[in-house]
């Protein structure tokens, strides 16, 4: 086989990948998916999808060995393939931050990276928990925290967190975090938790950049990375 040949082979089926990815729809599902795996209902309400649309972009993303389906019960679950495909929805975000200008814009516009102010950064997380200064705070959703949360963390769902200030300690600072960079479930934690007198303040990035990254994590019924 000459070099032509080859190319003409093998370009179309990474072309696959691409053209799964060229979705803002199927992107958000693969973010969701990066949390824990979801049946198509639960994709489609947080999404804002009707099921039928949602249906089709993740038949789109298992075509594209993307996604796996498997049954669960009397529904059908999806997931990602596997860890690299995380790897490939992070490493698409961060060239669009560094290449396309309309990213720090829309950031800016919003007030984003300004609102957070001070952040603790993942490479401190580790030692700063371990010395017994902090206290790490999962607000995602409950599904995605048993799916799997950084090592030691408290679970405590964003819209629990209300009801369970007492269950946090106030002679600690705590450090929340939520699905990533882009999500503001912690920022509504840390904002909320300020206003009742808690010294709180935001993880720099989230759960898909520490679980990309390889950090220590659990699981409700085994531990990953021990």
């Amino acid at each position: 086989m000459d070099h032509r040949a080859l190319k003409d082979s093998l370009y179309p089926h990474f072309a696959r990948i691409g053209a799964a990815l060229a979705s803002d729809r199927r992107l958000e599902l693969l973010n969701l998916l990066a949390q824990a795996p979801r049946h198509v209902e639960a994709l489609a309400a947080e999404s804002g999808m009707s099921v039928a649309n949602t249906s089709q972009h993740l038949q789109t993303l298992k075509n594209a060995r993307l996604v796996d389906a498997h049954r669960v019960g009397a529904r059908v679950e999806y997931c990602l393939a596997d860890e690299s495909v995380a790897r490939l929805w992070l490493a698409l975000r961060d060239v669009g931050e560094t290449r396309l200008s309309e990213v720090a814009d829309i950031t800016r516009r919003l007030g984003l990276n300004d609102s957070r102010g001070e952040m603790v950064h993942r490479e401190d997380l580790e030692r700063l928990s371990a010395d017994g200064s902090i206290l790490v705070l999962d607000v995602r959703p409950r599904h995605e925290q048993e799916h799997g949360h950084v090592r030691g963390a408290t679970l405590i769902p964003h819209d629990e967190l209300e009801s369970r200030l007492d269950e946090l300690p106030r002679d600690r600072r705590i450090v929340a975090y939520c699905r990533g960079h882009y999500c503001l479930f912690a920022d509504v934690a840390v904002d909320l938790l300020r206003q009742r007198g808690f010294d709180a303040v935001r993880l720099d990035g989230g759960w898909l950049e520490w679980m990309v990254e390889g950090r220590p994590t659990e699981a409700a019924t085994s531990t990953e990375n021990a």
